[in-house]
Protein backbone atom coordinates (compact mmCIF):
# COMPACT_ATOMS: atom_id res chain seq x y z
CA UNK A 1 0.00 0.00 0.00
CA UNK A 2 2.82 2.44 0.83
CA UNK A 3 4.66 1.46 -2.34
CA UNK A 4 1.53 2.16 -4.41
CA UNK A 5 1.25 5.60 -2.83
CA UNK A 6 4.90 6.35 -3.56
CA UNK A 7 4.47 5.18 -7.16
CA UNK A 8 1.44 7.44 -7.53
CA UNK A 9 3.27 10.37 -5.95
CA UNK A 10 6.49 10.05 -8.00
CA UNK A 11 4.70 9.48 -11.29
CA UNK A 12 2.33 12.38 -10.57
CA UNK A 13 5.19 14.75 -9.75
CA UNK A 14 7.05 13.57 -12.87
CA UNK A 15 4.06 14.15 -15.11
CA UNK A 16 3.56 17.59 -13.52
CA UNK A 17 7.16 18.57 -14.31
CA UNK A 18 6.80 17.31 -17.89
CA UNK A 19 3.61 19.36 -18.22
CA UNK A 20 5.46 22.44 -16.95
CA UNK A 21 8.17 21.81 -19.56
CA UNK A 22 5.53 21.55 -22.28
CA UNK A 23 3.87 24.77 -21.21
CA UNK A 24 7.28 26.45 -21.02
CA UNK A 25 7.98 25.67 -24.66
CA UNK A 26 4.84 27.52 -25.67
CA UNK A 27 4.91 30.38 -23.17
CA UNK A 28 8.54 31.50 -23.06
CA UNK A 29 9.42 34.39 -25.40
CA UNK A 30 12.85 33.37 -26.72
CA UNK A 31 15.02 30.35 -27.39
CA UNK A 32 17.20 30.71 -24.30
CA UNK A 33 14.30 30.81 -21.86
CA UNK A 34 12.60 27.90 -23.62
CA UNK A 35 15.79 25.90 -23.41
CA UNK A 36 16.26 26.64 -19.72
CA UNK A 37 12.71 25.78 -18.67
CA UNK A 38 12.46 22.73 -20.86
CA UNK A 39 15.73 21.13 -19.81
CA UNK A 40 15.24 21.67 -16.09
CA UNK A 41 11.61 20.61 -15.90
CA UNK A 42 11.79 17.70 -18.31
CA UNK A 43 14.91 16.28 -16.68
CA UNK A 44 13.23 16.28 -13.29
CA UNK A 45 10.01 14.93 -14.78
CA UNK A 46 11.65 11.99 -16.51
CA UNK A 47 13.72 11.32 -13.39
CA UNK A 48 10.60 11.06 -11.22
CA UNK A 49 8.78 8.88 -13.75
CA UNK A 50 11.74 6.50 -13.91
CA UNK A 51 11.90 6.44 -10.12
CA UNK A 52 8.26 5.39 -10.04
CA UNK A 53 9.11 2.71 -12.62
CA UNK A 54 11.78 1.34 -10.29
CA UNK A 55 9.25 1.13 -7.45
CA UNK A 56 6.57 -0.41 -9.68
CA UNK A 57 8.65 -3.28 -11.03
CA UNK A 58 10.78 -3.85 -7.93
CA UNK A 59 13.30 -5.85 -9.95
CA UNK A 60 17.04 -5.31 -9.60
CA UNK A 61 17.63 -5.40 -13.38
CA UNK A 62 14.93 -2.77 -14.03
CA UNK A 63 16.14 -0.65 -11.12
CA UNK A 64 19.74 -0.73 -12.34
CA UNK A 65 18.79 0.29 -15.87
CA UNK A 66 16.37 3.01 -14.77
CA UNK A 67 18.80 4.50 -12.27
CA UNK A 68 21.57 4.43 -14.89
CA UNK A 69 19.28 6.33 -17.25
CA UNK A 70 18.50 8.89 -14.53
CA UNK A 71 22.19 9.29 -13.73
CA UNK A 72 23.21 9.87 -17.35
CA UNK A 73 20.21 12.12 -17.95
CA UNK A 74 21.13 14.31 -14.97
CA UNK A 75 24.74 14.31 -16.12
CA UNK A 76 24.25 15.10 -19.81
CA UNK A 77 21.17 17.34 -19.95
CA UNK A 78 22.69 20.43 -18.31
CA UNK A 79 25.88 20.09 -20.33
CA UNK A 80 24.06 19.75 -23.63
CA UNK A 81 21.75 22.67 -22.76
CA UNK A 82 24.74 24.85 -21.93
CA UNK A 83 26.41 23.96 -25.23
CA UNK A 84 23.21 24.58 -27.20
CA UNK A 85 22.80 27.98 -25.54
CA UNK A 86 26.42 28.89 -26.16
CA UNK A 87 26.31 27.89 -29.82
CA UNK A 88 23.04 29.75 -30.28
CA UNK A 89 24.45 32.89 -28.71
CA UNK A 90 27.58 32.80 -30.83
CA UNK A 91 25.49 32.09 -33.96
CA UNK A 92 23.60 35.32 -33.38
CA UNK A 93 20.21 34.13 -32.17
CA UNK A 94 18.88 37.26 -30.47
CA UNK A 95 17.96 37.53 -26.82
CA UNK A 96 14.45 38.54 -25.81
CA UNK A 97 14.05 42.30 -26.15
CA UNK A 98 13.23 42.64 -22.42
CA UNK A 99 16.29 40.67 -21.29
CA UNK A 100 18.04 42.53 -18.50
CA UNK A 101 21.42 40.84 -18.40
CA UNK A 102 23.80 39.73 -21.14
CA UNK A 103 26.95 38.39 -19.48
CA UNK A 104 28.78 37.72 -22.74
CA UNK A 105 28.13 41.06 -24.42
CA UNK A 106 31.39 42.50 -25.68
CA UNK A 107 33.44 39.43 -24.74
CA UNK A 108 33.18 37.44 -27.96
CA UNK A 109 35.09 38.41 -31.08
CA UNK A 110 33.22 37.03 -34.10
CA UNK A 111 36.17 37.43 -36.45
CA UNK A 112 38.72 35.51 -34.41
CA UNK A 113 36.07 33.39 -32.63
CA UNK A 114 37.74 34.08 -29.28
CA UNK A 115 35.83 34.43 -26.03
CA UNK A 116 37.66 36.47 -23.41
CA UNK A 117 36.93 36.91 -19.73
CA UNK A 118 36.94 40.70 -19.99
CA UNK A 119 35.03 43.05 -22.24
CA UNK A 120 36.96 43.81 -25.40
CA UNK A 121 37.22 47.03 -27.34
CA UNK A 122 35.83 46.25 -30.81
CA UNK A 123 38.61 48.34 -32.44
CA UNK A 124 41.49 46.32 -31.00
CA UNK A 125 42.37 42.67 -31.54
CA UNK A 126 44.57 40.73 -29.18
CA UNK A 127 46.41 37.54 -29.94
CA UNK A 128 46.03 34.56 -27.63
CA UNK A 129 49.09 32.50 -26.79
Amino acid sequence: MIVDTLILFFSGVGVLFILIASIGIVRMPDFYLRLSVTVKASTLGVGFVLLSTVLYFGDLAVATKALAIVFFLFLTSPISAQLLGRISYFSGIPLWKKSVLDDLKGQYDKESKVLSSEEQDPNTHTENL
